[in-house]
Parts: C-alpha cells; structure tokens; sequence
C-alpha cells in the first residue's frame, strides 16, 4: 500500500513538486509523527493566507445552541515531570522496539501499524492499529483505540473508543491505563491532538472515515472528496467541548491556487497554541485560522518541520532544521548559512540544542525505505542508532510518533 499510494498521490513538495516519499507522509501521524506514510492526508500550505482566507470565505463558522459550548465536569490532569528526563534510551534489537525511546526533550510516546480491511465494492478500508508507551513496564502496549496522542509529559493520552469515526473520545492515565473521564461528542471525529500546553484536545470532525483507498490492487489510491466537517476543541480540566465548522479545502480539480488533494485533512495546533492550522497539497505547507476558525496569518517567527506541529528551530533559537534529504542540513537562524549537513533522510524533531532525532538509513542508504530512528549531531560527525532499521515499503511496517516528555 505504501508503494501504491506513493505512486498516485505523490504530494507534499516544493511548489507544487511532489516528494518521493509521499506515502510515508500521507499515513505518518501527527507529530512528524513517525517515518512512513504518516496522516493521510497532511498535505500543507503556508504563505497563501491571504488567498485560503478568500478560498474558504463562508464556508465555516460556530454552530450555535448547545454544540458550541457544551458544560461538563472536568479532571485534574496530573503534572508533568519536572525537570522533564533528557537522557537518550534506544531499543536496537527490536522492530518495533520492546521498550522506551527516546532522546533528550523527546520521546516515542506511541507507533502504529496499517491495517486493510474487508473491501467493500471499489473501495479499501483502512484502519491504524495503536501501541501506547506504558510506563508500568517501560515498553509499549497494543491498544484497541482507533486513535491516540499521548500528551506532552507522558502522562495522560487522547483516545477515540472504538472505529474512526468516533462520538466517543477519552482522557486516559497512561500510569494505570484507566480512564479518567469521556466525552461524548454530537460529531464524529478522526483524530486527535494535544495542545502544546498539554490542556486541550483538538478533534478533527469528519462524517465518513477519511482513511479509505478507491480501486483495488496496484491501481488504488486514496479519494480526493474529504468528509471534513468541523473541530472540536475540548478542556479537559474545564470538562467543556466546543464545536466549529470548517469544511474541507477543494481538491485541486479547480483553479484554485490552494487546494488539498486528501480524504483525511487533520487540523494542528500553533507552537504556542493560540491558532489552529489546516493542511495543504500546496507549499507553503499549511494555513491558519484562529480558534474560532476565521483565517488567521502566519506567526511571526514560526518556523515548522514539514507537514507537522513541530518547531523548527532549535530550543536555544539559533538553528534550523531543513528539507528532507541526502544529506540534510542544518542552517543558522540569523544569517541562513549551513551549519551542518547530516548523512540522514529526514530531519524530525530537536533532542537538545546539539542534537536531532532523524530518519536515518542502513549502511550507504542504498535503500532508502530501510531505515530507523537516529540521534544525529548538528555537524553530523555523531550518530547514535535509536531504533532497529526496518524495511518501511513492506506491509505491517510500524510507524513511530513523537511527543515532549
């Protein structure tokens, strides 16, 4: 599936190029979320506010009554490590790994697998299958959720009960895997996503599962109408879901200069939370909107790992990660100049000042789908492997995501 969907959609590029791992990409989850085809669907654009602002003009605004704010009784969500671990922990010996990787100000809080299933005419169902990071153990547990995002520190996740889509989404304790409290939605939902400050959940709405292949074998590839209905944005300690309408962006088939050309077109948070953003098949590779949903610009500063709502820039502020590539490279904020080049595909997240959790490949990358998680130096001089190299064309290959712990 991997192969086919690469072939078909090859989205996601400069301009409107598409990169040769698209498929990796399109079933990756949120958070770079790991190597492989990640969200299906995350195609992105930026620099075009102004023209997505008049593009989707209309087309979303807050259902009033009782959908758009809706009361509840909200938890305690328990504190985050503090100070939060930085050491590096690997797992080389097996795929996926048994036990806990992570690196620095990073973690692999979660990975999944693709699964099929039963055909239904035309169309090719497809599902991801979940393990969670469990910390009474240190390894990872296969879940029955339709989707998870751990949030930031490690302890309390986001669950969607049952198949995507989903009315019912909950808070669960990863220490004792109970859960702490659901909220039942008027809107199914297909995925969701902590904000950066670990108190709000956002829940992109959909009213058909997104993640479904049209044609059958070699020929398939995904459907270009998305069933993007809205969002929620739900506080969990103030135990309050609020619901907005945003439809999908058109997909491509017009003369419209921003379009995207996915079934599944997951919503993001800001760096800072304060705006939402809405992927594209175009570059740059999302647009803006505020909580409410009108369009927003982009923030000022804001630099992002392609197709994901991990920053750029290094925590101290001086470095940036670049493009996907063979090398990668590094350049200086300030001045843009190169301030390494790194023997590794993809560049994910920063672990530190001096270091970045990357796509490497096995031996001289003669084969760029076998490949696995590394720790590699700004300069590239060091690399650490972190996870077992895995062939990622192959059908069951697990995809990791990553979040601050």
């Amino acid at each position: 599936m991997t192969r086919l969907l690469r072939d078909n959609l090859r989205e996601w590029a400069d301009e409107v190029k598409v990169p040769h791992d698209l498929a990796d990409r399109a079933l990756r989850r949120r958070a770079r979320r790991p190597v492989g085809m990640g969200a299906l669907a995350t195609v992105l654009a930026v620099g075009l506010v102004a023209a997505i602002a008049v593009a989707v003009a209309g087309l979303r605004g807050t259902l009033p009554g009782p959908d758009s704010a809706r009361p509840a009784s909200g938890i305690t969500l328990p504190a985050r490590p503090s100070p939060a671990p930085t050491d590096v922990r690997a797992d080389t010996e097996h795929s996926p790994p048994a036990t806990l990787v992570a690196a620095g100000r990073m973690a692999m809080s979660a990975y999944y697998t693709i699964s099929r299933e039963q055909p239904s005419g035309n169309l090719q169902p497809f599902r991801r299958v979940w393990s969670l990071y469990d910390p009474r153990t240190g390894g990872y547990e296969q879940t029955s959720w339709g989707w998870v995002d751990a949030a930031p520190g490690l302890q309390v996740a986001a669950v969607l009960d049952g198949d995507l889509v989903s009315r019912r989404l909950g808070i669960l304790d990863m220490n004792s895997r109970q859960i702490l409290k659901w909220f039942d939605l008027e809107h199914p939902v297909g995925s969701v996503t902590w904000s950066p400050d670990g108190t709000r959940v956002l829940a992109t709405a959909y009213s058909s599962s997104p993640d479904v292949l049209e044609g059958k074998g070699d020929q398939a590839s995904v459907i270009r109408d998305s069933p993007r209905t809205g969002y929620y944005i739900v506080d969990v300690e103030a135990g309050t879901t609020d619901y907005h309408e945003l439809p999908p962006m058109a997909d491509g088939m017009g003369d419209e200069k921003i379009f995207n050309m996915n079934a599944r077109q997951d919503l993001g948070w800001s760096l800072d939370g304060s705006l939402l953003w809405a992927p594209t098949s175009t570059m740059p590779d999302r647009v803006f909107y505020t909580l409410d949903g009108e369009p927003a610009e982009w923030p000022e500063g804001d630099r992002y790992v392609d197709y994901t709502g991990i920053s750029a820039t290094s925590p101290d502020g001086r470095l940036v990660l670049g493009d996907d590539g063979l090398p990668t490279r590094i350049t200086d904020a300030a001045t843009h100049e190169i301030a390494g080049r790194q023997r590794v595909l993809q560049l994910h997240a920063w672990a530190d000042d001096d270091d970045v959790i990357a796509l490497g490949c096995a031996g001289t990358c003669e084969n760029e789908f076998n490949n696995g998680m590394v720790l590699v130096s700004v300069d590239g001089e060091r690399t650490t492997q972190l996870t077992r190299n895995r062939d990622t064309n192959a059908d069951g290959a697990w995809r990791w995501v990553l979040t601050p712990r």
